[in-house]
């Protein structure tokens, strides 16, 4: 494997509920390098989502450790863990989450300028990973204006317009049919490649799972299975 970016040693998650301890996370370990693309799958309440958390630093109280682009990032307080997610990483959930008071560019441009890029500097870039993903002529167009495919797509630009090492995707493509998921998958894969980010992918999509570098099945909190897309025993 190429350089990891993202290094999950046994890492656990805990809650109590009415005096009983539930465990999400039971040690899992899983090392993503850059430039790959992998799959997680499992039931409901496997614990996908909750992975996903760990790697977006998107709470504190895991336990193991969380090493991503060779920081170690377990132990961070909430504003080293807020910093680092805006220089790091990128996030596309299943429903878009866009601003709709905002076209397509400027919802891009949105995230650059929060981390202090130049207002014309973000706009140009944003017209080339729009452009990049089919949206050339969408640029200035609300979200209102646009089909869900093309939704999903400003999203992953969005994701992508920090050029983030790790990209973490939930569900990506959940609320879009299968024709147009495959095509918004696909376009966000080599997207992905191309900028040599690494990326996580939560989804329930056997087809779309096959198509990734490699995907790990998730059960009671714990890696039972792990392959190659194509070679995965889908469960």
């Amino acid at each position: 494997m190429t350089e990891a970016i993202l290094e999950f040693n046994r890492v656990t998650r805990s809650f109590s509920q009415g005096g009983v301890t539930i465990n999400v996370l039971r040690g899992v370990s899983l090392a993503i390098g850059r430039g790959e693309i992998v799959g997680v799958i499992g039931a409901s309440g496997a614990g996908k989502s909750t992975l996903l958390q760990a790697a977006g630093l998107l709470e504190a109280g895991f336990g193991g450790e969380i090493i991503i682009d060779g920081a170690r990032c377990s132990d961070m307080s909430t504003t080293a863990r807020a910093q680092f997610r805006r220089q790091k990483l990128g996030f596309v959930y299943q429903f878009h989450h866009l601003l709709s008071d905002f076209t397509a560019i400027e919802n891009v441009m949105m995230p650059q300028m929060i981390a202090g890029i130049a207002k014309n500097t973000a706009r140009q870039h944003a017209k080339s990973i729009l452009t990049d993903l089919g949206l050339e002529e969408r640029l200035d167009h609300k979200p209102a204006k646009l089909s869900g495919g093309e939704q999903q797509r400003v999203a992953v630009a969005r994701a992508l317009a920090n050029q983030p090492v790790l990209i973490l995707a939930d569900e990506p493509t959940g609320n879009l049919d299968e024709a147009t998921g495959k095509k918004v998958l696909a376009e966000f894969m080599r997207l992905a490649r191309l900028k040599n980010s690494a990326a996580l992918i939560a989804t329930h999509n056997k087809e779309l799972a096959a198509a990734m570098d490699r995907v790990v099945v998730l059960r009671d909190g714990m890696i039972v299975e792990e392959a190659s897309g194509a070679g995965i025993h889908l469960l």
